[in-house]
């Protein structure tokens, strides 16, 4: 579950109880969160969410027990502050800019989060804009800060291996909905692979069946051209937003002469990140894992 979908969720569980929602909306330099990162606040001070990983929380939380009080929504700056810098200040040199609404008709409606949670489990992108001035946050793409919440990230991973192990673990600490791929029953358990999807379908079918789109990736690691090439086939028949495969570069240029004989594109075929994942040297399935994991979130931040 990403920090979002975390605050949708407590959103929903306390609801009815008082709240107030902090938002980045501005950031500059070496910012800590990225723009649109949320911390929710509850009246009796529990909190969900980060808007700068620890810098400024105190300073917000205090803000956002008067916005509960009934003070007006406010757009709080954050820099460093020389002599303030470790206390209400952003000792990594970085600006943010950060609003503080309450969670209300007024403000930012409950159902809202109802709506955003809606629109991500169906694959749909949800703008909703924030208008400063009026502390109010409603759909659309005119306002003075507007955040698109996309569809949850998800990792398809086909072939139920060892390096499938540490990428479905790394995976689920990113926050990304992972499903792994393999027809084989022996290797596709619940054992090997606790608290993740498993799908034993057939790769071409499967990874169709998931209907991939720009906040998918697909990564192949069976080493068996019978799984692997039919799936990085379905995969490239959709706009999927990462697609990468496990090899040597011998073995992916082999890969290539395959795939291309089978009618995809070169445009398409370049679309591969092969050998797979981003080259820190890696040795054995953990860190394999770790140079895909970071190839992946790469290819998503390139992608905004």
């Amino acid at each position: 579950m990403s920090e979002n979908d975390r605050v949708i969720a407590a959103a929903r569980e306390w609801r009815g109880a008082k709240m107030a929602l902090a938002t980045v909306v501005t950031t500059w330099g070496s910012a800590p969160r990225p723009r649109g990162s949320h911390m929710l606040v509850h009246e009796d001070g529990r909190f969900e969410g980060s808007v700068s990983g620890g810098c400024v929380e105190t300073d917000i939380l205090a803000t956002a027990a008067e916005v509960i009080g009934g003070a007006p929504a406010v757009v709080k700056h954050y820099g460093v502050a020389d002599d303030a810098a470790w206390e209400v200040g952003l000792p990594c040199g970085g600006e943010i800019a950060v609003f503080v609404q309450p969670v209300s008709a007024q403000g930012f409606p409950p159902e809202l989060f109802d709506a955003i949670a809606d629109a991500r489990e169906a694959g749909r992108t949800l703008p909703v804009a924030f208008d400063f001035a009026s502390g109010h946050a409603a759909p659309g793409e005119k306002g003075d800060f507007v955040h698109r919440y996309a569809p949850p990230h998800r990792l398809l991973i086909v072939g139920a291996v060892q390096i499938a192990q540490a990428l479905a673990g790394l995976a689920r600490e990113l926050g990304i909905e992972t499903v792994v791929i393999d027809p084989r029953g022996r290797f596709l358990t619940e054992e090997r692979f606790p608290g993740t999807t498993l799908d034993d379908r057939w790769p071409d079918e499967a990874v169709a069946a998931w209907n991939p789109g720009g906040a998918t990736a697909v990564v192949t690691l069976s080493h068996d051209t019978k799984i692997d090439d039919p799936a990085l086939i379905a995969a490239l028949s959709a706009p999927t937003g990462y697609v990468a495969a496990l090899g040597s570069r011998k073995s992916h240029a082999a890969r290539i002469e395959r795939l291309a004989a089978a009618g995809i594109a070169a445009p398409d075929l370049a679309r591969i990140d092969g050998p797979a994942g981003i080259d820190i040297g890696a040795i054995g399935p953990s860190e394999i894992a770790l140079s895909i994991a970071a190839g992946m979130v790469k290819a998503f931040r390139d992608a905004r």
